[in-house]
């Protein structure tokens, strides 16, 4: 079994969040694959995003706002 941290981005309405997480390889078809704890912690950050509760959300994740540039 081999872990490796990976950077996975939730988007969700204006904001973006960046969430270290790591990826365990092995051998069997599943592989690669999260921890439970990492699962939740995705979770977790979207939910906040969802709520705009950006404290909540900024304690798991880093937290972007995204401003529509005009063409």
């Amino acid at each position: 079994m081999k872990k490796k941290t990976h950077t996975k981005l939730i988007r969700e309405g204006r904001y973006i969040a960046e969430v270290d997480v790591e990826l365990i390889e092995t051998a069997d078809d599943w592989s690669p694959y999260l921890s439970v704890e990492d699962s939740h912690k995705l979770d977790d950050v979207r939910n906040a995003l969802k709520q705009r509760d950006l404290r909540a959300a900024l304690r798991l994740a880093r937290v972007y706002s995204l401003t529509p540039v005009a063409a």
